[in-house]
């Protein structure tokens, strides 16, 4: 079994030989397979692929309205809700390209899509909600132990450490999952929060007390984890909390 630490060194060994390999096997575009340079991951034509999450949204959640409308609003999935986190920004939608990546980034030991992935995780730093105030620390949202070992690494904090190296915000492991949850894919909202309940803890030795912290994790769907983290959270001192994704499903 490879360790996150592992998966990281052998990536590094890969980068190393890239120059011989590509003038064997060109690259490819990882979605289409059409060649491709040498820095990229997907061609021009599946980039554009990528839906991206336009105006009109909710202002809570990022989720797009197909409609004519002006204002700021909020969706049905929020307007009966209170979050524990003020804002959750994804800038695309869990659709086609983006859904298969993170699939196989998570699901299929691809570790290299790590790259286009923190990506598009990045663009959500220049969204107004995000941007407009202070941030102190990136909080990937914990995989429970047994989750780690059957996965090999946690996205969101392979995610959340590719992003704060470009600049942001240093990233903290400050927060673990103490209870093993069956998948969330087919739970409604309410079942989600139930599975959730009591699922998260601060790790003993975090701080985050008057600190402003932005979650990250790879897909939004209807809230439930994030903002079962942001409680926790909010309840061991911090001031704020906004969050980030990949995308909103």
């Amino acid at each position: 079994m490879w360790t996150t630490a592992a998966r990281w060194t052998g990536d590094t060994l890969r980068h190393a030989s890239a120059g011989l390999a590509s003038l064997l096997y060109p690259p490819r575009c990882e979605y289409c397979a059409a060649q491709i340079g040498s820095r990229d991951y997907l061609c021009a034509s599946c980039r554009e692929k990528a839906r991206r999450i336009e105006p009109p949204f909710c202002q809570t959640c990022s989720a797009p309205f197909e409609g004519d409308i002006t204002q700021e609003f909020t969706c049905a999935n929020c307007h009966d809700r209170h979050f524990h986190f003020t804002h959750a920004v994804s800038c695309f939608l869990s659709r086609g390209v983006v859904r298969e990546l993170i699939h196989r980034f998570k699901y299929g030991g691809e570790f290299h899509l790590r790259h286009p992935l923190a990506d598009w995780l990045a663009e959500t730093m220049h969204d107004e909600r995000i941007a407009r105030q202070r941030m102190d620390l990136l909080v990937p949202v914990p995989l429970h132990a047994r989750r780690i070992r059957e996965r090999e690494f946690n996205q969101a904090e392979v995610l959340a450490r590719l992003v704060a190296a470009r600049g942001g915000a240093p990233a903290l492991d400050c927060l673990r999952r103490v209870r093993y949850t069956t998948t969330q894919t087919r739970f409604d909202r309410v079942e989600r929060m139930e599975n959730l309940r009591n699922a998260f803890e601060m790790r003993q030795t975090a701080n985050v007390r008057g600190m402003h912290l932005v979650l990250v994790d790879d897909v939004l769907t209807t809230g439930s984890t994030l903002d079962e983290c942001a409680r926790v959270l909010l309840c061991a001192g911090a001031a704020s909390v906004r969050a980030i994704t990949v995308a909103r499903g």
